[in-house]
Parts: structure tokens; sequence; C-alpha cells
């Protein structure tokens, strides 16, 4: 696991918005400028620039000002570690948090 659980809760929360979740999915096909995600959604400039900060201040999307212009794109890198994680919890029973020293005090009979 490469961030701890409150980092994954923080990149979770940053994309269990529909908006979000919408901009994301955008964003997947390449850098897009704020004014193209804008035509994507029948929202203002200003709840767009809410959703991005949230976005980039979980670090799952890079912002970069070009002039007057602000344009967006998907950091791989933290969405191959959400990528990993949840992979990470379907298969890798060798690291089940129900095995962990601090769980060994289990009195029932599972």
């Amino acid at each position: 696991m490469k961030y701890g659980y409150a980092e994954y809760v923080l990149l979770f929360k940053a994309i269990s918005d529909q908006t979000r979740l919408k901009i994301v999915d955008l964003l997947s096909c390449g850098e897009m400028c704020a004014c193209q995600l804008l035509d994507n959604f029948k929202i203002t400039q200003p709840t767009l620039s809410y959703h991005m900060r949230i976005l980039c201040d979980s670090g799952i999307v890079q912002g970069r000002r070009e002039g007057a212009w602000m344009y967006y794109s998907i950091n791989g890198t933290v969405i191959e570690n959400i990528s990993e994680f949840l992979v990470e919890i379907k298969s890798n029973h060798d690291r089940c948090i129900s095995k962990s020293e601090e769980n060994t005090n289990c009195k029932c009979k599972c």
C-alpha cells in the first residue's frame, strides 16, 4: 500500500461526486482546458473551479496555466496507486487486516 487509509479516503472522496467522476472520465481522453470541460456540463465556471480544486488538491488531477488558460490532466501515478490498492484488497489474502497482530485476540471460532 503506497498511501495510508487517510490518504485513500481523500482520493475516494474526491471522485465520489458525479460531476468530479465525469471530469476524471473526460480527462482520461487527454489534457483539456477548463473551457472544454465546462462545455460538457450545465454548471458555472466558479462551480467548475470548485470541483477542479478538490481534484487537484487530492492529486488525482494536475493543472497547468498557459497564459489566461488553465489546462488539466490526470495524474497517472495517483490513478495507478488507487488501482493497485483496489486490486490488493480484492486479491492479497496474505495481507488481510484480520490477520494482523492487533487482531490476534479474537475469541470467536472463525
